[in-house]
């Protein structure tokens, strides 16, 4: 019923999602009523502009209404309310929860607690499923293909979930190809090359160097340094302006190439590329309220099965093992039951459910 990683979509379900998508930007007037008298519960234990705007509109554009909050300080988490209990609570007042929060895993806990649907719009710096929808839906509809493509992800790829997400989906894809440009400390994580790289067998290679990688791309997808990821405010500082695109950089790249960014951006995209016509990150924003009101049809049974919530198949440990992740939801909330996947074919690595994070 919920949608939690953006692997609890299958291809073929991305493909109709995005069908309605262009079908709604064809005919808006169509779809108009079709969440009358619905509600969405926006849960925001985080800042957010486009991500929660794009999905409140998104249901205002579907003839819903919307409740909710956009800071953890003004709902009862500030009394020490858990993430299930909030979810249990608002599953009598909407019928649909987006939720996002620092704490990886947290939607997770949501969509266990909820009786309905429950979509993560981003939980710290794990994933973000629905910004992939708008990220897939761009460049689907720039390229005319998701297969046979070389997608650049430059920055922050440690914490940067929309990366995460996006590698994910596009890992089932044929004759894709990963550049991933960053400094050395803010790397791709491990678990991210292992299970979307190279279980799947895509070629990809490490680069710190832009200028450098920026003519072998078809697609380059642009992220912001993130402060509040950060533990530490002097390597903040030492790495935030690790990479800046300006129109010098872009000189060697394809004519067609696409540049996207999920956007807030700081410095590492000069405001002299807005005027190139490869710059999509503005069509890119425009898009994730198109595929949001897409999956709020679907999740809410407008003529399709609902999604399953991930790691269904999870094997359960509770009493020998923790998580130590602190990022994890796990870390700060009493009560939540503990649970693991295995690593592949070691039987002595385990992952969490929640974080990904192994023990």
């Amino acid at each position: 019923m919920s949608l939690i990683d953006i692997l609890d979509l299958s291809t073929d379900e991305l493909y109709a999602l995005m069908d309605t998508a262009k079908d709604i930007i064809k005919n808006p007037a169509e779809y108009s009523e079709r969440c009358r008298g619905k509600k969405l519960a926006t849960l925001f234990y985080e800042p957010s502009t486009r991500t929660r705007l794009s999905f409140e509109a998104a249901m205002l554009d579907l003839g819903g209404s919307v409740i909710g909050f956009s800071d953890a300080a003004s709902s009862s988490v500030s009394k020490g309310e858990s993430v299930a209990d909030t979810a249990r609570i608002v599953s009598g007042y909407a019928d649909i929860i987006a939720m996002r929060h620092p704490k990886e895993g947290a939607p997770f806990v949501a969509a266990r607690a909820a009786s309905i649907p429950v979509i993560n719009a981003g939980d710290g710096g794990h994933c973000h499923p629905t910004q992939t929808l708008a990220d897939i839906f761009t460049i689907y509809r720039g390229r005319g293909r998701l297969t046979d493509i070389t997608v650049g992800f430059c920055g922050d790829l440690k914490y940067g979930r929309t990366v995460h997400s996006l590698i994910a989906a596009l890992s089932r894809y044929e004759g894709i190809r990963v550049v991933l440009i960053s400094p050395t400390e803010l790397s791709l994580p491990d678990y991210v090359k292992e299970e979307y790289l190279d279980k799947k067998g895509i070629i990809y290679s490490e680069r710190r160097s832009l200028e450098g990688a920026v003519s072998e791309l078809d697609v380059l997808y642009m992220t912001r340094i993130q402060q509040e990821r950060f533990d530490s405010r002097e390597e903040y500082e030492r790495l935030k302006d690790s990479y800046t695109l300006t129109p010098e950089t872009l000189l060697p790249a394809k004519k067609d190439m696409m540049i996207l960014h999920p956007l807030p951006r700081l410095n590492e995209i000069s405001v002299e590329v807005d005027s190139d016509s490869r710059a999509m990150y503005f069509e890119q924003a425009k898009n994730g309220k198109f595929m949001r009101m897409a999956l709020i049809l679907k999740l809410l049974g407008d003529g399709s099965e609902a999604v399953g919530v991930k790691c269904a198949e999870a094997e359960r440990i509770v009493k020998d093992r923790r998580c130590g992740n602190p990022r994890c939801i796990t870390s700060t909330e009493r009560g939540i039951e503990h649970m693991f996947k295995r690593c592949g074919d070691d039987a002595n690595e385990y992952r969490c459910v929640y974080c990904e994070a192994r023990t």
